[in-house]
């Protein structure tokens, strides 16, 4: 068997190929794709539009053309960066020339990101890698769990996914919570982040604040999160009091749902139970505000 092709449209979907030790398979991604670091050296197909209003990304047809994919890796549907399936079948040539395989992802709950990884291990031809790396995933989140189930004290945890609207985190993030042994206040597994109301959020003096904004890494969440303190009422806030408020990078981790989504959960137990878990992702990942 030949070896595929790939361009890789989403960033968790070119994390999910170098996981499975295929980045040499790779020939394109999008502008967003950072991780790996070796992987920034191939071309990028995508790139913002100008016009915001827009939404999206465009995608350089001609570049897409030329590096002759068998196997491209996107999202369902359009949202933030990621470009529309629509567009993309507009940029692939038309028939009878060849086309490549078309694999798109939509994650809304943990479980789906571990479908993903199968499904895109499938595609590639590398089936028993793919089920290999889900043990290995999924047997550091049982090992969280076995201690997290046994608490019968469980923080009241606001994870917020942007601050200005004020928004809580949703999909996979709000499961994630509870398997790292908090107690989500706000977002339900599967389902988009939902806005919320200052005074809402004020009267449920969360025992936790965890501040993951999209696309932020610790620094721009640390500068972010100047615009809560001037909220009235802050600093009445039990989180804020006990000194219980932490910054993550949500661009990197927490939002990216690819096999790093395993290094959130351990950042989640190290904020949430400090004496009972020590991953060493403390200034990496996350940080105390």
């Amino acid at each position: 068997m030949s070896q595929k092709r790939i361009v890789s449209l989403l960033p968790s979907c070119t994390e999910i190929v170098c996981a499975l030790g295929c980045g040499s398979h790779l020939v394109g991604r999008s502008h967003e794709c950072d991780f790996p670091p070796e992987i920034q050296a191939l071309p990028a197909c995508t790139a913002p539009r100008l016009d915001a209003g827009t939404g999206g990304a465009g995608i350089d047809a001609v570049l897409l053309r030329e590096l002759r994919p068998s196997l491209i890796l996107a999202q369902s549907q359009p949202g933030g960066c990621a470009v529309s399936r629509e567009e993309l079948e507009k940029a692939l040539p038309a028939p009878p020339a060849p086309r490549p395989e078309i694999v798109s992802v939509a994650p809304g709950r943990l479980e789906d990101v571990w479908k993903d990884i199968q499904t895109i291990a499938d595609a590639v031809g590398v089936s028993e890698e793919g089920r290999a790396l889900l043990w290995r995933l999924k047997n550091r989140v049982v090992d969280i769990i076995e201690k997290t189930c046994m608490m019968t004290r469980r923080p009241a945890v606001a994870c917020l996914e942007w601050l200005d609207p004020l928004t809580a985190a949703g999909n996979w993030l709000p499961e994630m919570v509870e398997l790292a042994g908090g107690r989500n206040l706000f977002g339900e597994p599967g389902r988009p982040a939902p806005r919320l109301e200052w005074e809402s959020f004020a009267s449920s003096q969360p025992d936790v604040i965890i501040l993951a904004p999209r696309g932020c890494d610790i620094a721009r969440a640390r500068r972010e999160s100047q615009s809560l303190e001037n909220r009235p009422g802050w600093g009445k806030l039990h989180a804020v009091k006990s000194k219980n408020i932490f910054v993550a990078d949500g661009g990197q981790y927490f939002n990216r749902p690819g096999p790093r989504i395993v290094d959130s959960v351990e950042m989640l137990s190290e904020m949430l139970h400090p004496k009972v878990f020590s991953f060493g992702h403390e200034g990496r990942g996350w940080a105390r505000l």
